[in-house]
């Protein structure tokens, strides 16, 4: 199911990283977060208004929309650099780029279901649940593999491919919450 789902998070594989910068990585992403923290405050105020809009004609519009989903874009990116998924330092842009981490949603503006869209909060509660496990996990082989790219300068293949899966989970989860897509998130790090 997650492969037909539509809304993907592409990560490119395993590659050498800079020991300095693994060493930094914390410090590196600060900018980042102080600006996505603003941010953040005008998503929950678009996706508000966008369950008005989506709930009373149906539609999730445009503008919105494209907003939505450059913030996820951004939140992917910083997430994978973070999260030691790539080396490159992720741009402070909205946009759609050739960055290591993307993220993709097929649009779903029109046609959307009312029903769903009404009761999402309550329908995230058992992804929320089973994520936070999952995220315990995985930032406990996010913590090892800090320690093996410091040393050898490359996070572990199979280290790589479940910091990805939490990242792929929580960004599906992201788009559901944030109204881009009716389709149920599946149970999956793939």
């Amino acid at each position: 199911m997650a492969a037909d789902y539509p809304v993907k998070v592409l990560i490119a594989p395993t590659a050498p990283q800079s020991r300095l910068t693994v060493f930094f990585r914390i410090l590196m992403v600060i900018p980042h977060a102080i600006v996505l923290n603003f941010l953040q405050i005008a998503q929950l105020v678009v996706t508000v208004l966008a369950w008005f809009s989506i709930g009373i004609v149906g539609k999730y519009p445009s503008g919105m929309y494209g907003f939505s989903t450059g913030m996820l874009r951004w939140t992917a990116r910083v997430g994978g650099y973070g999260g030691l998924l790539t080396g490159a330092y992720p741009p402070f842009s909205l946009d759609d780029d050739d960055y290591p981490v993307r993220f993709v949603v097929e649009p779903a503006l029109t046609g959307r279901n009312r029903i769903t869209t009404f009761f999402r909060m309550f329908m995230i509660i058992p992804h929320v649940v089973v994520l936070y496990f999952v995220m315990l996990f995985v930032g406990l082989i996010t913590f090892l593999a800090w320690f093996a790219a410091l040393f050898s300068g490359r996070v572990p293949a199979g280290m790589h491919g479940l910091m990805a899966g939490g990242l792929r989970w929580q960004i599906r989860l992201g788009a559901y919450q944030m109204l881009l897509t009716d389709a149920y998130p599946p149970f999956s790090m793939e």
